[in-house]
């Protein structure tokens, strides 16, 4: 068991001694900048950026600024949500140990179909209101309403009859007149009743002016 132990102790140092040097043979250098809007120049803040030679993932502040340390030959992906990805690689043989840069993405726009929200359930519901749906009238409409009454009062006042209408009114008397020709005719003038009724309001009339 012990001698189990050694071994796996001398491969895993081994292993990192080996990963050292890998890593040892990329000279560190410190990453910064700010990262624009291609467009209208403003910072784009919470931007993330991810190492996709080491696999680790930043991410810029609200100002757009980052900084972090990588190895020369690194390439550095830019992702946020609605601009297209931007990827950095940083140079090598950097003399000063630091990597400064501006980083504009561009928008990324993606037009979506167009959707129609209906207030109804179902199709059920939609043919029962569409079957007692009542339409409004138009303005062409509305205005012949308002006008028609008028029209008509004033084409009855104010134009002449035809001759159509000439003729269809004498028919009418003519009508009337054959109607009662058998019928008596009395003139109330002649009418003793009529003529005694007229007198007794007359004489009433004067006795409750009197009074």
């Amino acid at each position: 068991m012990f001698r189990l132990l050694t071994i796996l102790t001398i491969v895993l140092s081994s292993l990192a001694a080996f990963s050292q040097n890998g890593a040892g043979d990329k000279k560190i250098v410190q990453f910064s900048g700010v990262v624009y809007d291609i467009d209208s120049n403003s910072v784009i803040p919470y931007v993330t950026l991810k190492n996709q030679s080491s696999g680790k993932a930043y991410s810029a502040n609200y100002k757009g600024y980052f900084s972090f340390v990588v190895h020369e030959g690194d390439s550095i992906l830019l992702s946020s949500v609605g601009y297209k990805k931007t990827t950095v690689i940083v140079p090598k043989n950097i003399k000063e140990k630091k990597f400064t840069v501006l980083v504009k993405m561009k928008s990324d726009n993606i037009e979506l179909p167009v959707v129609r929200v209906f207030p109804w359930a179902s199709t059920d519901e939609f043919k029962r209101d569409f079957m007692t749906m009542k339409f409004a009238d138009d303005d062409y409409e509305i205005a012949k309403k308002n006008i028609k009454k008028t029209m008509e009062n004033g084409f009855y006042f104010g134009v002449p009859m035809d001759g159509a209408e000439i003729q269809g009114m004498t028919f009418n008397n003519q009508h009337i007149g054959l109607s009662n020709k058998n019928m008596v005719q009395t003139n109330p003038l002649l009418n003793p009743l009529a003529w005694a009724s007229f007198l007794k309001q007359i004489s009433e009339g004067s006795k409750s002016k009197n009074k």
